[in-house]
């Protein structure tokens, strides 16, 4: 019989619940978080991990059951990541960036056994859940550690699908582990399950392409409700015994100085965000010596922007990758950077690429340009409760990105267009139909488009273009506040711009294209005015 409390080493081989274990064995007495200058070491991170795994059993929760977190990163969290990943459990990591009505749609299409809060986060939580027509068991996360957060067995009704009484299957490699919410083509929310196989060949393709060992010091500051804040460096920070310091939000200074006293010698960013380091009055003299390897995620490194961080000595290395994939699909190491400015690389080991033409679906050979597809065992298995979604996206076999790229004579790719017309603003992905339809909601509004335009500091940002009903009347000021109380923040649009008609197709849909080639023959400051980047403003 398995051990009901502890770990199971009947568990798959690939498996995550296995590493803090191998971990607390070998390498007991090394940090494995610093969190805020509190640390954990390994031993420590597997005994509260096992604990908590237990209390969840113990608690009626069972293989399969989702246990959602509303929380920054923390120690706390990383210890229930592993306590599911322990305990068969699928960890549901939700966005404190999105506003109540988008939280609580999330919150519906997963129906977590189990919401963790962090204590600020409250209100947004309660609101959320107050729209929900079955609110679901919510506990706190307070000083006390999450282990508290664990409701008693006799507070708690089992799940259905669990008898706690009855000795728990072994966790295998393809139960779910993670439920990232992604934006869809549509704008709607999809949530994209990743088990722990995928986790697992996603980490064990970065560490064959970042040399990553135990005296590594990783600083994560990409939100843990992003699949990059676990499988881009933290995750493999701990499978190999390195030291991730963990940081709640993004503050250029605070970077700089942690990565002098901390020894940082590992970095994940968005290019926005090492724009952000490189502009900061203490980047010149700040000291970097310890930094020997920056990764860059979201977008291509502008070419003056990576000849800067050369000269401070810090190798950067690029890629590509969506949730979908785990994330990771595209690497340009650092030896290329200067050679293939704008392109994302080639395949990571263990990950299958192809270029189709986009409308006939043939796979191309060669120098080629069309729809990016992926393969291999990173690919996710599917959007949770969306099989219509799931079978479009994995059609023929293969994962479809939605994304055009180039592919040149010696195999780098290029991604040049999203065919899925999202566009991405300081690493984050924005749906128009989503930002569209908080648009509509404005009585005055009749029709709106949205579409992404380039933006020196995020990447790109929204363009919004607006009809207003006859007879009524309202402002760019206006609809920017309306959208800012009904989006995330990093969703609200830089610019609105009223107009009097769309451009339509014959079957009355927007044409977007049309919009974006309007806005390609005005000039920068036209586009998008001097201090217009991100009406949002100040986002973390």
């Amino acid at each position: 019989m398995s051990n009901p409390t502890g770990p199971n080493q009947a568990d798959g081989l690939h498996t995550l619940g296995r590493w803090t274990t191998d971990r607390s064995l070998s390498t007991p007495h090394r940090v494995a978080i610093d969190d805020r200058g509190c640390t954990l070491l390994y031993s420590e991170l597997e005994r509260r991990a096992s604990a908590l795994a237990g209390g969840f059993r113990a608690a009626g929760y069972g293989i399969g059951d989702r246990i959602a977190s509303l929380t920054g990163n923390s120690s706390d969290h990383v210890v229930a990541f592993f306590a599911c990943a322990k305990a068969g459990l699928v960890l549901v990591p939700l966005s404190w960036r999105l506003s109540p009505r988008e939280l609580a749609a999330q919150l519906e299409l997963a129906e977590p056994q189990l919401l963790l809060v962090e204590g600020e986060l409250d209100s947004l939580a309660a609101a959320a859940c107050a729209m929900l027509p079955h609110r679901p068991r919510t506990a706190a996360l307070g000083p006390g550690g999450v282990e508290r957060a664990v409701p008693p067995p006799s507070r708690v009704r089992p799940a259905a699908s669990t008898d706690p009484r009855a000795p728990r299957r072994d966790v295998r490699d393809d139960d779910a582990l993670l439920m990232i919410f992604t934006s869809g083509t549509e704008g709607a929310s999809k949530a994209a399950v990743l088990t722990h196989a995928n986790c697992f060949w996603n980490n064990l393709s970065l560490s064959r392409t970042l040399d990553m060992g135990s005296n590594d010091v990783v600083l994560a500051v990409l939100p843990q409700f992003h699949v990059g804040g676990w499988n881009i460096q933290p995750l493999l920070a701990w499978w190999v015994g390195a030291t991730v310091v963990l940081e709640r939000g993004f503050d250029p200074g605070r970077v700089l100085q942690l990565i002098a006293e901390r020894g940082v010698t590992m970095l994940m960013g968005v290019p926005t965000q090492y724009l952000m380091l490189a502009e900061h009055p203490d980047f010149a003299h700040a000291e970097l010596g310890s930094l020997r390897h920056a990764v860059v995620g979201g977008a291509p490194m502008p070419a003056p922007l990576l000849r800067i961080w050369h000269r401070r000595g810090v190798a950067l290395s690029q890629g590509y990758g969506l949730t979908e994939a785990s994330p990771n699909v595209l690497c340009l190491p650092n030896d290329d950077a200067e050679r293939m400015v704008g392109y994302s690389g080639k395949p990571y080991p263990h990950v299958a690429v192809a270029v189709a033409d986009p409308v006939t679906g043939e796979i191309l050979d060669g120098a080629a340009s069309g729809e990016l597809l992926v393969g291999g065992p990173g690919v996710f298995a599917g959007y949770f409760r969306d099989p219509a979604a799931t079978a479009a996206v994995l059609a023929g076999g293969w994962l479809r990105t939605g994304d055009l790229v180039e592919r040149d004579a010696e195999g780098y790719i290029k991604v040049v267009d999203r065919l899925k017309d999202i566009y991405i603003s300081g690493g984050e992905n924005v749906a128009p139909a989503e930002v569209e339809a908080a648009l509509l909601a404005h009585p005055a509004v009749a029709q709106a488009a949205v579409v992404g335009v380039e933006d020196a500091r995020w990447g790109e940002s929204g363009m919004g273009f607006v009809v207003v009903r006859p007879g009524m009347a309202t402002d760019e000021q206006e609809l920017l506040e309306h959208c800012a109380s009904q989006l995330a923040r990093f969703k609200v649009p830089a610019r609105i711009e009223l107009v009097a008609a769309l451009p339509r197709t014959a079957l009355n849909k927007v044409l977007r294209a049309r919009l974006r080639q309007e806005l390609a023959g005005r000039t920068p400051a036209e586009r998008l005015p001097a201090g217009r980047g991100s009406a949002a403003g100040g986002r973390a």
